[in-house]
């Protein structure tokens, strides 16, 4: 007898059909018991060919029920304050009742970061459905300042922010202040690869930045009894930008040896074994562009231990402090930018960081690469890799292991996909600033990467030799491998070999290693592969951001705020550069960003300045050949001068207060004791009762990108005074111009082209050319050569110990006096100080100076950091925007 009880079928879970249709299916289609195709959801990585899958997988219910329930950002001020109450009593865990600043930075910070995902993930999500080419930005830093504010203004909610935090009692410049500068970068090459991922996003191009999670950044810099002391920058005790993939993480391998077999057709194959392993975690950051919902990704990589944090086994044997050595050791790859490299462990780490960040990274690019299934010689059509300067050229190497080791490709067909998928840009003409790895190191560290080195140098030098047959002396140049004691391997070359294209980035930059450190690869490859892109830098950011008053009196000229997406809008407010009330308002807007920058330095310093005087400011990274030491010198020139004159001649010189900031790489002696000259200076200067606010000195520590968003607008004055010849380009420049400041500088870097665009009237330009340095520098050597009597002066002064003990500032007057004056200080002297002059009696004509700052911001529109990013794209990755009309 038949039982009455229903029998269970049992459960059989169906495969996912490839191309299940989406329709809406009522009543039973299968027998009971048996699924629907099941949706496994999986961490992140989808193909476009699975994403499509997926999405046809997912059964109607829940579709409907993920719609129904999707979260929304906040769209006005009571849904922002909602938000923000929200974090602060969920997420800190805090009330209305301790909620201080730090807690309502979070919670905004929070509130923020919420609508950014949610682009953020629509932008991938579009990305990968169209499947086109992507651009991938290698660089060692990515100096990108505050997120907050930036987040703010992209998205277009800061009015609704600031509304929103005067309600729950917070101003909002006080809740911005609280945020740390992410401690990703140093100088100029950090701030111009966070420029054009500001533009990428900005301009719709789908593309990813790469980079290391420095968990202390460069340092902190402290000026103690005028020294600078580096102490850690511990930037990442609360950073809500940021999102740990424990997912997505690599082996990175170190060390170990290579061995080596021949298959059965022959060929022979090489493989990496033993050694070390480090492993890579990704940390993504969202980058978001301006008026548009493209939210691009920053992919940073943070080093742990493979083995795990502890060793549970020597820490039960008391062994404690080697329980964690392996973690330790893994940490410190990530830990700090640019480790020091005066000893030998230092260049190790060095170069153990430059390859953990581009096999991680290269990892990631041909995993995304493989899952659309693509044949191998399409890679170029789908990827673009940028090497921002020659800290990323391991990777060239990385592709062509993974191409032949790994995926079985030909050693040619392999190298032909490598060379057409690079680019590299090269940011100096100083041959000692090339960096080059001793051979020994290499065959220490990346056994199987040194091999392939040779073989990429041995199929280069056989193509020039086919095409120079009796230049040895050719060959010996260009090779990679430096023939020296030890052997060295030049990553330019490699980087040069390596890339389809080589940019330089202003014009006289790219025209100079064309002809200098560059010149055989120009004969060798023709000048078709070497190109160029003048630097850009985001108006949203350097004038937006750090400006918005400026920006709101431009704006109301301009009819939008559409100059922020094309700069060469800003030629309409030249119309009106005669306009009394738009000239006033340009003026008082100056001068409170004046007023503003004096109130930073009281606190900051103790020193009172005057903000009628002109501030003139010369912020950058401390280097000789940026000659800081000009400056200082100069400074104590006019101090001299000053203490020459009477009371009444006083009178009449134009008040100035000389404003410097930068950090000093920890290993560079001479740009130590710049700074430390700088800072002996302004403590008598400042103290001195004859001279009262006529001078002052200022030095601010720590410069970092929210401190340039201080000064930078507040600068009447900017120093950009190089050697002709040795600044590949400068930004800040560009920056100061852009704000309303004049500059005094050489003929270098792009300031020639600043001129070209807005005038030799509206710009101080002094000193030697570059094609004339080589020669002065012969004169110096063999020739007769006499110290600038006005320096000479300076020296002396310095000598009777005006400004301290003499014997700390010697080696700045050696250098000059005894070893050549390699950067020609002396013989630009006079003619920066008569520059000066003209600068003085120009800045006593007020109403001049004014029609100068208007027609100069008027003429910057090509030094956006989109029209960069549009000259890469079309010249350089081949690439075009992807629409975003259907988000």
């Amino acid at each position: 007898m038949a039982s009455t009880s229903t029998q269970r079928v049992p459960l059989r879970e169906r495969r996912p059909s490839v191309g299940a249709p989406l329709v809406d299916i009522q009543g039973g289609v299968a027998p009971a018991g048996v699924s629907r195709p099941k949706h496994k959801r999986t961490l992140t990585g989808f193909g476009p060919g699975e994403i499509k899958n997926v999405e046809a997988s997912i059964p109607e219910p829940q579709r409907k029920a993920w719609l129904e329930h999707q979260t929304s950002g906040f769209k006005d001020k009571d849904g922002f304050e909602s938000e923000v109450v929200r974090h602060v009593e969920t997420t800190l865990a805090r009330s209305m009742y301790n909620c201080d600043e730090q807690a309502a930075y979070s919670a905004c910070s929070l509130a923020f970061r919420d609508r950014l995902i949610l682009e953020w993930n629509r932008t991938q999500q579009r990305q990968t459905f169209a499947d086109s080419k992507r651009v991938y930005y290698l660089s060692l830093e990515f100096l990108m300042g505050r997120a907050l504010d930036n987040a703010m203004l992209n998205i277009g909610q800061k009015d609704v922010a600031k509304a929103g935090l005067a309600e729950l009692g917070f101003r909002i410049e006080d809740v911005i202040e609280q945020e740390h500068d992410a401690a990703l970068g140093n100088g100029g090459l950090g701030r111009l690869a966070a420029c054009f991922l500001d533009s990428l996003a900005s301009l719709n191009y789908s593309a990813w930045g790469y980079g290391l999670r420095y968990r202390y950044g460069i340092f902190k810099q402290e000026i103690i009894d005028g020294y600078q002391v580096e102490v850690p920058d511990y930037w990442l005790d609360f950073n809500p930008w940021e999102f740990p993939r424990h997912d997505v993480t690599v082996d990175i391998q170190f060390y170990g040896h290579v061995t080596k077999r021949t298959d059965d057709n022959g060929k022979t194959l090489a493989t990496w074994e033993g050694g070390e392993i480090v492993k890579a975690v990704a940390y993504d950051v969202p980058i978001p562009g301006y008026a548009t919902p493209s939210t691009n990704n920053l992919r940073l990589w943070s080093s742990k231990a493979a083995s795990g944090e502890f060793d549970f086994q020597k820490f039960n044997s008391g062994d404690y402090e080697n329980s964690v050595a392996d973690q330790q050791r893994a940490e410190t790859i990530s830990a700090v930018l640019y480790p020091n490299d005066n000893l030998d462990r230092g260049k190790e780490l060095r170069l153990k960081q430059q390859y953990f960040w581009v096999a991680a990274s290269l990892y990631d690019i041909v995993r995304r690469f493989k899952k659309s299934r693509r044949a191998w010689k399409e890679f170029p059509d789908q990827v673009a890799i940028q090497l921002n300067d020659t800290h990323p050229t391991l990777a060239v190497v990385e592709l062509q292991r993974i191409l032949v080791d790994l995926e079985g490709l030909d050693w040619e067909e392999a190298w032909n996909i490598v060379t057409n998928t690079f680019g590299y840009t090269n940011h100096t003409v100083l041959p000692e600033a090339l960096e080059k790895w001793s051979v020994p190191l290499f065959q220490h560290l990346l056994p199987r990467h040194l091999q392939l080195i040779y073989d990429i140098n041995l199929f280069f030098l056989q193509s020039v030799e086919r095409k120079f047959p009796k230049d040895r002396e050719m060959l010996a140049r260009v090779s990679i491998i430096e023939e020296s004691q030890p052997k060295m391997v030049r990553m330019a070359h490699l980087a040069i070999v390596g890339s389809h294209k080589v940019n330089g980035v202003a014009e006289l930059h790219s025209d100079l290693i064309k002809t200098t450190i560059f010149k055989d690869f120009v004969e060798v490859f023709g000048p078709d592969k070497f190109t160029n892109v003048t630097n850009g830098i985001t108006p949203r950011r350097w004038l937006h951001q750090a400006n918005p008053r400026l920006s709101e009196l431009i704006s109301s000229k301009t009819g939008s705020q559409n100059f922020l997406k094309d700069l060469t809008e800003l030629a309409k407010i030249e119309h009106y550069k005669d306009d009394k009330g738009f000239r006033k308002e340009w003026a008082e807007i100056k001068y409170a960003n004046k007023v503003r920058l004096a109130k930073h330095i009281k606190k900051t310093t103790g020193v009172d300045v005057n903000p009628s005087a002109l501030f003139d400011v010369q912020v950058k990274r401390i280097h000789e050949y940026k000659r800081q030491q000009m400056n200082i010198f100069g400074v104590i020139h006019r101090y001299l001068t000053l203490k020459s004159l009477s009371p009444e001649e006083r009178k009449k010189f134009q008040p100035r207060v000389s404003i410097f900031g930068g950090k000093a790489a920890p290993g560079y002696w001479m740009a130590k004791q710049i700074i430390h000259l700088i800072n002996a200076v302004g403590a008598v200067v400042n103290n001195d009762k004859d001279i009262g606010d006529r001078l002052k000195v200022i030095f601010l520590e720590d410069y970092n990108v929210s401190k340039a968003e201080m000064i930078i607008p507040a600068s009447d004055l900017s120093e950009h005074i190089s050697t002709a010849g040795t600044e590949a380009s400068g930004t800040s420049n560009m920056k100061f111009v852009l704000n309303g400041g004049l500059i005094i500088g050489t003929c270098d870097g792009a300031n020639i082209e600043i001129t070209r665009e807005i005038g030799e009237q509206n710009i101080f330009l002094f000193g030697n050319l570059a094609e004339d340095v080589e020669d002065i520098r012969h004169n110096h050597t063999y020739g007769s050569y006499t110290v600038d009597p006005d320096l000479t002066k300076v020296f002396e002064a310095i000598e009777k110990g005006t400004f301290g003990e003499p014997n700390d500032f010697m080696g700045m007057i050696s250098a000059v006096r005894d070893h050549g004056d390699f950067y020609l200080v002396s013989d630009d002297f006079h003619s920066y100080i008569e520059t000066q002059e003209l600068v003085d009696k120009a800045y006593r004509d007020q109403e001049g100076w004014i029609t100068k700052s208007i027609e100069s911001v008027a003429r910057m529109g090509f030094f956006s950091s989109d029209r960069c990013i549009n000259e890469y794209a079309e010249g350089i990755w081949n690439i075009e925007p992807l629409s975003v009309k259907d988000q």
